[in-house]
């Protein structure tokens, strides 16, 4: 389930020049008046170490596809971060749905998992896999987040966030669990319609990344609702070759692609190293978001997988 890892003679010169500045390259700050959008989750290390510098060969990418790449990644085990537009917003996409099924865990627990949802032919919009499927009979909430996190399911993607009471529940959910960047304005499929300049429906990476570690990983969510959280990314049947195919081997991913009808694509996950499973091991946060300069590429999901093993090769993995 991923490509060897291989990177290109000019990426691995460009990681190498990048890797020889580790000692004093500094991690992109946040623009004047940004909120940071780190939410809260478990500490990391006390020491500060210095950031891995993934700089030259994200750029190096961007100027070869014509995009551009914003990507933040934690290793949670020594406190490594690689950063990369970090803090520039694109728009999310799909990767809202993980975040909407935490905060539905959050809000209501698993006593609701085995609760019947129910919606009719009207409220089905493209792409709905599973959930055209269920008119008749709906589904329960456990299936809906499997929908909506596994399959990407659009119309479960709106399930979750009426649970909430729409978007504006899920910008208070995750304003409660200190994003403040995350901006859910639309539902399904208005959000993917994207325009430069607009901050509806857009995050940041580091915003992303921080929203789910709080949900996967931190105290936002019991023990069995996390549970049920990470086995629906890791069950995730969308991203294949994104963050997984670029991963170091034996390592196992959970994950929440995106795409937008604007040329966006994007991933955001855990990694677990080998032998490690949810709630134990030192895992790799990651948000990889790419943009389309113009608007009108063609997703490229090994252009995510190469980003996410330029990262991993920087964070030493």
């Amino acid at each position: 389930m991923r490509r060897a890892r291989t990177l290109t003679a000019a990426l691995a010169l460009a990681l190498c020049a990048g890797l020889g500045a580790c000692g004093t390259a500094q991690e992109p700050a946040p623009p004047s008046g940004s909120p940071s959008g780190a939410p809260s989750a478990p500490s990391a290390p006390s020491a500060s170490p210095a950031p891995a510098d993934v700089s030259a060969a994200l750029a190096r990418l961007e100027a070869e596809h014509d995009v551009a790449v914003g990507l933040y990644a934690l290793d949670t085990g020594t406190g490594r971060v690689a950063a990369h537009r970090a803090d520039e917003r694109f728009a999310y996409a799909s990767t809202f749905k993980a975040l909407a099924a935490g905060a539905v865990l959050e809000r209501h627990g698993t006593a609701v998992l085995d609760d019947v949802v129910t919606w009719s032919a009207d409220d089905l919009v493209d792409w709905s896999p599973v959930t055209e499927q269920h008119v008749a009979d709906g589904l329960t909430m456990r299936e809906v987040i499997d929908a909506a996190v596994r399959e990407s399911d659009n119309t479960a993607g709106n399930l979750l966030l009426d649970a909430l009471g729409g978007p504006a529940g899920l910008r208070d959910a995750l304003r409660a669990a200190g994003d403040d960047t995350t901006a859910p304005a639309r539902t399904e499929p208005a959000l993917n319609d994207h325009v430069p300049g607009d901050d509806r429906d857009t995050s940041t990476p580091r915003a992303l990344a921080g929203s789910l570690r709080a949900y996967a990983l931190g105290d936002r969510l019991d023990d069995d609702a996390r549970a049920v959280l990470v086995e629906a990314l890791r069950g995730s049947t969308t991203g294949d070759g994104t963050i997984r195919a670029g991963a170091p081997d034996g390592w196992v991913v959970g994950s929440k692609t995106g795409t937008s009808t604007v040329g966006t694509r994007n991933d955001v996950g855990i990694a677990w190293p080998p032998g490690a499973g949810p709630g134990t091991g030192d895992p790799v946060v990651l948000a990889v978001l790419v943009q389309a300069e113009d608007g009108s590429t063609t997703p490229d999901d090994a252009l995510l997988a190469e980003a996410t093993a330029v990262t991993f090769e920087a964070l030493g993995h």
